[in-house]
């Protein structure tokens, strides 16, 4: 579902891969006209996996609902200049580009010189100009020595882009930070968000740069354990694993109610002489704890545990495949969680959708539209944007400078 806060508000949107693509649909997501300039034919992410098996990708759609797509030769000039018209097109909303495909043809000043208050939210890998992805930049930020078992020389990626997901969401902000300066200064901008730049700062910002600065020491890997508090898997009887986390006291005293370890914890603490109602006390004590906790999940079964551990508001979480959250977890449920709808994707069909992550009181909430065929838009565009008639219209078609809409492979 998506809102209508931005309404109004026009961006271009040249992108390819995660980071781009997602700050664009967060700010479709809230009323924003995003515009998606893609090239006849699809780009480099267009049939990326997963897909169908008529090569629709399901990456693709995931990231490009709630957009307009135009499609548009970019090779050629006249191309080129539609994109740069579309930019720079007068009006108080408009004037916004989102990219990461770094081309000299969109280069702000270039941009600024038709229209001095545009804005461009340029997404980079590294804040030289160079090429990262967010796999390239992770394993420099160090979480792959904190993953996992910590075997000597085997670092282990994680399989969620996390930098782009962060830098997808900074870019969205500092681009509405920016549309609500010009509203005031009238000045335009551009924003440079490094890939890199947003990994290392949250290194900063969650203190890993200056435990390793300050204290000379790398954090090592611990499984699945939790970095400075209690918190571990657990395999019950029937072999579900349960993730449960205690971090705070509340949570803490009510896993050891739960589990009846009470006595066993307290002579632990009298033993080794420490205070479990300190969580880093509890981290530096976390496998004496753990091999308290670990019968009590072996005697029972996922359901026998699930009752008692929400009966005593432990904080828990069961472990699982994609295909087991849909099939039993309300939450990505559309018939109980207002976040997700199912949607009518063409060349995919129906399927669960996320919207708008944010559920905001005393707004209406719309459907969301469905990730576009290439080109669908690319006249109603050409129209509204830049006031083409249909004879101009049509010529650029008849010179192969734009296409659309692209037939659907499912008919």
């Amino acid at each position: 579902m998506t809102y209508t806060l931005l309404n109004g508000l026009r961006v271009i949107e040249s992108s390819a891969f995660v980071a781009a693509p997602l700050a664009g649909l967060t700010l479709a997501q809230y009323g924003a006209d995003v515009i998606r300039v893609d090239m006849i034919g699809g780009g480099l992410d267009y049939a990326r996996l997963p897909r169908m098996d008529n090569r629709r990708s399901l990456y693709w759609t995931g990231l490009n609902k709630a957009k307009r797509s135009i499609a548009i030769d970019l090779r050629h000039p006249q191309g080129r200049e539609l994109v740069q018209a579309m930019v720079t097109a007068p009006g108080d909303d408009g004037g916004v580009l989102l990219t990461n495909i770094a081309t000299p043809w969109l280069d702000h000043a270039l941009l600024a010189a038709r229209r001095p208050d545009v804005i461009s939210c340029v997404i980079q890998g590294n804040a030289d100009g160079s090429t990262a992805l967010d796999y390239t930049v992770n394993c420099a930020a160090g979480y792959p020595a904190m993953t996992g078992t910590g075997a000597q020389g085997q670092p282990v990626n994680h399989a969620l882009p996390a930098w782009d997901l962060a830098c997808a969401y900074q870019a969205a902000f500092a681009t509405l930070a920016a549309v609500m300066r010009r509203r005031v200064s009238g000045e335009g901008a551009l924003l440079q968000i490094a890939l890199s730049d947003t990994a290392f700062t949250t290194l900063s910002h969650l203190g890993l740069l200056a435990e390793a600065q300050l204290l000379e020491r790398d954090r090592p890997a611990i499984g699945n354990h939790i970095y400075g508090a209690f918190g571990r898997d657990f395999l019950c009887a029937d072999g579900q694993r349960i993730m449960v986390a205690a971090i705070s006291l509340g949570q803490w005293q009510a896993l050891v109610k739960a589990c009846g370890i009470g006595t066993a914890i307290a002579e632990l603490e009298a033993r080794s002489g420490t205070d479990f109602r300190d969580e880093a006390q509890r981290y530096e004590a976390r496998d004496a704890i753990a091999a308290l906790v670990e019968p009590w999940f072996a005697a029972r079964g996922y359901a026998q545990a699930e009752s008692a551990l929400s009966e005593h508001r432990v904080c828990w979480g069961r472990y699982g495949t994609v295909r087991e959250l849909l099939a039993r977890d309300a939450r990505v449920d559309p018939t109980h969680n207002p976040v997700f709808e199912t949607i009518v994707t063409p060349g995919i069909g129906a399927h669960i959708a996320a919207g708008a992550v944010a559920r905001i009181e005393g707004e209406t909430r719309e459907p969301t539209s469905a990730a576009a065929l290439l080109g669908t838009h690319t006249d109603e565009v050409l129209h509204e944007v830049l006031g083409l008639d249909s004879g101009a219209i049509g010529r650029l078609h008849d010179a192969g400078v734009v296409a659309g809409p692209e037939r659907d492979p499912t008919r």
